[in-house]
């Protein structure tokens, strides 16, 4: 993957993981388009970052992706990198739930983390074909093997795209189209009540970035550098052990 010289889009990149992986390209002379739902934080985003280009998209919307995909095609034709990033997380007790009357509530999480980036994974796997190079970058997270009891939604959404993306891999292999996975460990973007412990965002993302230098295609730190290869036995007992700690907390969004 070309580090750069590239024209990335970023979607939910306007806070968080995101805006962070934005920053860092900015920095090593790529172009950065960053796409989100709410108008003010990409403004925000852009006067923390002179030069960053944002684009308003709900990519919960079939037509907004849709949209982006045209717009972005249109008016930064040399676009070659798509980092799927916008995701949300919903912590939940099952028995507690309203499926029936809320289920749009839950719902969301499936169209944001999964129906989104595997829509837009496939009409820029088509464009970024016909370029010399070009990239797909799938954020998922360690709860893609080893499940939280508590986020279930979240942890089967992001195991889908794990599975995407090797599938995507196998498809492009013979393109000019890199598809890379990452799977963030807890990262503190300051979102966490103090007491959380919660990797550094900075020393996640020297990490990614150390990772694609070296042109790894699952990148993993610290918690999640070994889930790509782990066995069921140690699968189980990781989730077991996430239940055991998670048991008697409360749980919001």
């Amino acid at each position: 993957m070309n580090l750069t010289r590239s024209t990335v889009l970023i979607t939910g990149g306007s806070d968080g993981i995101g805006f962070s992986l934005a920053e860092r390209f900015m920095r090593q002379g790529n172009t950065v388009i960053v796409c989100g739902r709410q108008e003010q934080k990409l403004h925000e985003a852009q006067n923390q970052l002179p030069g960053l280009i944002t684009r308003i998209c709900d990519v919960t919307n079939e037509e907004d992706r849709k949209s982006l995909f045209k717009w972005v095609t249109t008016h930064h034709p040399e676009v070659n990198v798509l980092v799927n990033n916008a995701g949300i997380l919903r912590r939940f007790e099952l028995l507690e739930t309203d499926a029936t009357n809320d289920w749009h509530y839950y719902g969301k999480e499936i169209t944001v983390n999964t129906e989104g980036p595997i829509h837009l994974s496939m009409m820029f796997a088509q464009y970024f074909s016909k370029k010399e190079n070009g990239a797909i970058v799938n954020i998922t997270s360690g709860l893609a093997f080893t499940p939280d009891p508590y986020a279930p939604i979240y942890s089967a959404t992001k195991a889908a795209i794990h599975s995407f993306s090797v599938s995507l891999r196998h498809q492009l292999s013979e393109t000019p189209v890199e598809v890379i996975e990452i799977a963030p460990p807890l990262v503190n973007t300051g979102d966490f009540s103090p007491g959380t412990v919660a990797v550094p965002v900075t020393e996640f993302i020297d990490a990614v970035f150390a990772g694609l230098r070296q042109g790894k295609y699952e990148i993993g730190y610290e918690s999640t550098e070994n889930s790509f290869r782990m066995s069921r036995d140690e699968i189980d007992k990781t989730v077991k052990n996430i239940f055991s700690k998670k048991n008697n907390q409360s749980f919001g969004d």
